[in-house]
């Protein structure tokens, strides 16, 4: 790959001892050659105002510009009711506006989370996939990741399962592929 490959990593959970930063910040170890990642945290994001829209406070225009950079975006997102965090769905309509300048618009992405219940987080992970065609990003779509964290981290969060690993691995070497080819 002639060219380095930068992915930003974003966690769906602001908690500090959430499986999902421990997830994402074992991604960041699993990164294939010839890529990097970097962690942007949406905590602090206000909450979407319309009104503020065309004039953002800083912490937007630092996420915008960083989601610009980058070549390609990892979502690492637990499940809340059955959906998407508040936070994430935030932080994603904060990028994605004004109308016409959407930060996410053709972005190669992809998405994994972890979850204490037995599907990981599915339902959280397909309502994304729904949100990634509206705003024109190119999902990964194989292999899903969805992490059973009540058996995937000791009690320190880190990931001690070793196919978990090697299925995220996969999922960031198809994440480095795919914006290598829109890259060249």
């Amino acid at each position: 790959m002639a060219a380095s490959i930068r992915i930003l990593g974003i966690a769906g959970s602001v908690r500090k001892a959430s499986f999902n930063k421990s997830a994402l910040r074992e991604a960041q170890k699993l990164v294939p050659d010839g890529a990097s990642m970097e962690i942007f945290d949406i905590e602090g994001l206000p909450n979407f105002n319309q009104d503020e829209e065309k004039n953002p406070p800083a912490k937007v225009v630092e996420m915008k510009t960083r989601i610009r950079a980058a070549d390609a975006v990892l979502f690492v997102t637990p499940e809340y009711n059955y959906s998407i965090p508040g936070l994430l769905k935030n932080a994603i309509d904060w990028a994605s506006r004004p109308y016409g300048d959407s930060a996410w618009s053709g972005k190669p992405v992809a998405v994994m989370g972890a979850s204490v219940g037995v599907i990981g987080t599915a339902r959280a992970q397909y309502h994304l996939r729904q949100v990634f065609v509206f705003l024109d990003m190119d999902a990964v779509n194989q292999p899903e990741v969805m992490i059973n964290a009540s058996k995937s981290f000791d009690d320190k969060g880190n990931l001690t399962d070793q196919t978990t690993r090697a299925l995220i691995g996969k999922l960031l070497a198809n994440l480095v592929k795919k914006a290598a080819a829109r890259k060249a």
